[in-house]
């Protein structure tokens, strides 16, 4: 969760410091960029899942080296996909614009800003790396404090490029980038100190081939899973759009109340990650176990009393993000549906934390696709419904996720853990 703020905070700073301009083809470009940005580094979050599990089973292992070589071998990954990303600039940016169908003016003011915040990427990455490698060790409160450094840090630069410097949308560009690159100076000065200093890695255990081939493994199964994931919401979107101009907006208003159950929904799913790491590595079934137990009990807590409080206040909530009358009717037809999300992903996000932390990246990624199929069935089967099926689909997707996952567990719970005596616990010594 921590990770996955950055990237959408920068850009929201960026809109807001852009928008004061009074040039919306400006705005627009920003607006569109960042939703680029959003999506392709969303796409490499398993530069931080996949370091949490890693790092986290180290921790459990008692393995300091590994530790550290997790984190190195993480930052190689990080500085080749960014480099790899600078590199594909042009190609890449002519196929994203091209698809995004704004006015020249828009289109031309976003490349601007696409081409200036793509020198961000290392940053972002290698960040990834570090937060992910901070909280594999439960040590969420100085990741916490690297994501205030870069938030802070992009304001105060945003604010004196754009509007005091009048640097326009490249300053918004530039500020991101250096905000980034300072919150990786700072993040890399946690790790050494963590380390006493002792950040190096012998050569060996670094390029240990079967160890690398198995992290570039589960962090390839995590970005196709990501992909499939990101595909269901652009999917859910564009359907969207086709029912009308006040169904999309109406969809964009209740998309908030997606957000903020996974703000909740993502902290348990962390946990889950950094436990169920732990115990993995340090072979407890029974503390793996009860860590399943307790993620998914919260989660249920936590998903009906946000959904409860969607169904009792997402009326206010609706009147306090538009002003359309038109959006607010449409977004109140459907707010019920919206309402549910919370509680219908509970298992999806519970299960997704236990799933990275144990590595089983494979599973998490066929099953995904598996739920996309379903989800896709049935926005066909639900099509007669308008709007109200595609979100009918939407939690049909949710449910299916976390159902498939439930369902597949035992089984690679009981692989996992095949070696390990069913009683960990020492019995008591015959008096």
């Amino acid at each position: 969760m921590l990770a996955n703020l950055t990237t959408p905070f920068l850009g929201v700073v960026a809109t807001a410091a852009v928008g004061r301009l009074g040039e919306p083809y400006l705005l627009g470009g920003v607006a569109i960029a960042s939703i680029v940005f959003d999506c392709m580094f969303w796409l490499f979050g398993f530069l931080r899942m996949g370091t949490v599990a890693f790092t986290a089973q180290a921790v459990g292992a008692d393995d300091r080296l590994e530790i550290r070589a997790v984190l190195a071998r993480a930052l190689l990954i990080a500085l080749f996909v960014g480099v790899l990303l600078i590199a594909l600039h042009a190609p890449v940016s002519a196929l994203i614009f091209s698809l995004m169908g704004g006015s020249e003016a828009v289109t031309g003011a976003a490349r601007q800003y696409f081409a200036i915040r793509l020198w961000s990427a290392p940053f972002v990455l290698a960040n990834y790396v570090l937060l992910g490698w901070l909280v594999g060790q439960a040590r969420t409160g100085t990741a916490l404090a690297l994501q205030v450094i870069i938030n802070v840090v992009n304001m105060a630069t945003t604010a004196w490029l754009v509007l005091g410097l009048g640097t326009g949308i490249a300053g918004a560009a530039i500020a991101a980038v250096i905000a980034e690159g300072i919150g990786l100076i700072a993040g890399a000065a946690v790790a050494w100190r963590s380390l006493g200093g002792r950040i190096g890695v012998p050569r060996d255990v670094l390029l240990d081939r079967s160890k690398l081939l198995h992290m570039l493994g589960i962090n390839r199964d995590i970005m196709i899973r990501t992909a499939a994931l990101i595909a269901a919401f652009l999917f859910f979107t564009a359907q969207g759009a086709r029912a009308g101009d006040n169904v999309l907006a109406a969809n964009a208003v209740l998309n908030n109340f997606i957000l903020i159950g996974s703000f909740f929904l993502d902290g348990l799913a962390n946990a889950a990650e950094q436990l169920c790491g732990r115990s993995v590595g340090a072979r407890d079934r029974h503390g793996f176990a009860q860590a399943v137990k307790l993620v998914t009990l919260w989660g249920f807590v936590f998903g009906a009393t946000v959904t409860l409080i969607f169904l009792l206040a997402g009326g206010p909530l609706i009147d306090a993000i538009t002003t359309s009358p038109e959006v607010r009717a449409a977004a109140r037809n459907f707010m019920w549906l919206a309402a549910l999300a919370p509680v219908c992903g509970v298992m999806a996000y519970s299960f997704d934390g236990i799933y990275i932390g144990a590595t089983w990246a494979r599973d998490m990624r066929n099953l995904m696709v598996a739920s996309f199929i379903i989800y896709l069935a049935a926005w066909w089967l639900l099509q007669p419904l308008g709007n109200n099926g595609l979100w009918g689909a939407l939690l049909v997707f949710f449910m299916a996720r976390g159902l498939l996952q439930a369902w597949r567990y035992p089984a690679l719970a009981r692989s996992t853990f095949a070696d390990t005596a069913p009683q960990l616990i020492p019995a008591r010594a015959p008096q």
